[in-house]
């Protein structure tokens, strides 16, 4: 018996891998519900009333779970989980932290044969400072393409004033890149990347006609909820790519040295600009809930614009520019 267990959960390992993780289409934000595994899959449990409703997940076509408010897992769950290769994330409320400063937690997949070839080029450049900071305004001119392709055919958000070849946008643009090419840090680098940012809210905020917006990430008006809900979801699609590709969280270029995780951070800015920040502002303006954000931006995310693809090419493209092959 104790045989045939192994046999089916090796055969299960081997058709599970059969989805890439650039490849996967569904990412799941769960709350008010216990996750298990039934038989050969995982499913979730929601309660109503005096009735229960099981919702099977599948696993092998799932890169990211967000667990959220009332929600609980079993070991069963996570080891089949794990074996798909899908990123698992606690979070509060509506996929954002409950509190200020409260990150979410990823349980990544435990495997001794995960690559180790990108996380060795990671860290043949890692340790020098000037190769470190070439990095980080690489990522940063790779984020800067990103949003001009994806602002050039993305036709909701051209329907609401946001173009690429905008005049107002293309100065953001041209003086984002002078003062990349200038750094001389990574905090140099920071900076820039938080003027820019600023300037690049603003733009929308006028382009679409918003109206008055103040950044906070403790705000609970909608394009605040939604700015942290869809950054949160890109963070899930950063931490998967990573894991993918077996490069640790902990080795950022940018984002805090000293805060484990940090690299997430770099990696999500790839994409949270050009999808995740229009997104959020189209979506209030349209007056739609939680639910249909999260189905603007999954779409986005995954059929329209492969964010996850984006993302490990991108790795890929650092390591082959900046990392030494092993010797």
């Amino acid at each position: 018996m104790k045989k045939k267990i192994v046999t089916n959960l090796l055969a299960e390992k081997k058709h599970l891998k059969a989805i890439l993780q650039s490849k996967r289409a569904n990412i799941y934000y769960l709350e008010y519900c216990r996750v298990l595994q039934n038989g050969g899959r995982v499913e979730y449990i929601t309660q109503a009333k005096d009735k229960q409703a099981y919702w099977n997940i599948p696993i092998a076509n799932t890169s990211v779970i967000l667990l959220g408010t009332g929600t609980s897992i079993t070991q069963s769950a996570v080891r089949m989980l794990a074996s798909a290769g899908v990123m698992i994330g606690f979070c509060g409320g509506d996929g954002t932290p409950l509190f200020a400063g409260t990150e979410v937690d990823w349980l990544s997949p435990q495997s001794e044969y995960r690559p180790t070839e990108y996380v060795q080029s990671w860290l043949s450049f890692w340790f020098d400072p000037a190769k470190r900071l070439q990095v980080a305004k690489e990522l940063q001119i790779i984020r800067l393409s990103n949003i001009i392709n994806i602002w050039k055919k993305e036709p909701l958000f051209k329907e609401y004033g946001i173009y690429a070849d905008d005049e107002a946008f293309e100065s953001i643009v041209s003086d984002m890149q002078a003062s990349i090419e200038k750094a001389s840090s990574v905090q140099n680098l920071l900076e820039i990347e938080g003027r820019t940012t600023k300037r690049i809210y603003a733009y929308i905020v006028r382009a679409t006609g918003f109206g008055s917006f103040k950044r906070d990430h403790e705000s609970a008006d909608g394009a605040n909820v939604f700015l942290n809900h869809g950054n949160y979801l890109a963070y899930g699609l950063a931490a998967t790519a990573l894991w993918t590709l077996g490069i640790s969280h902990s080795f950022a270029v940018m984002h805090g040295k000293t805060r484990r995780g940090a690299l997430v951070f770099d990696i999500a800015d790839l994409i949270k600009d050009a999808i995740v920040l229009p997104t959020a502002f189209v979506c209030v303006l349209r007056g739609d809930d939680e639910r249909k954000f999260r189905e603007t931006l999954m779409d986005l995310f995954i059929d329209r614009y492969g964010a996850i693809d984006i993302m490990i090419e991108s790795i890929k493209l650092v390591c082959a520019q900046y990392g030494e092959p092993v010797k």
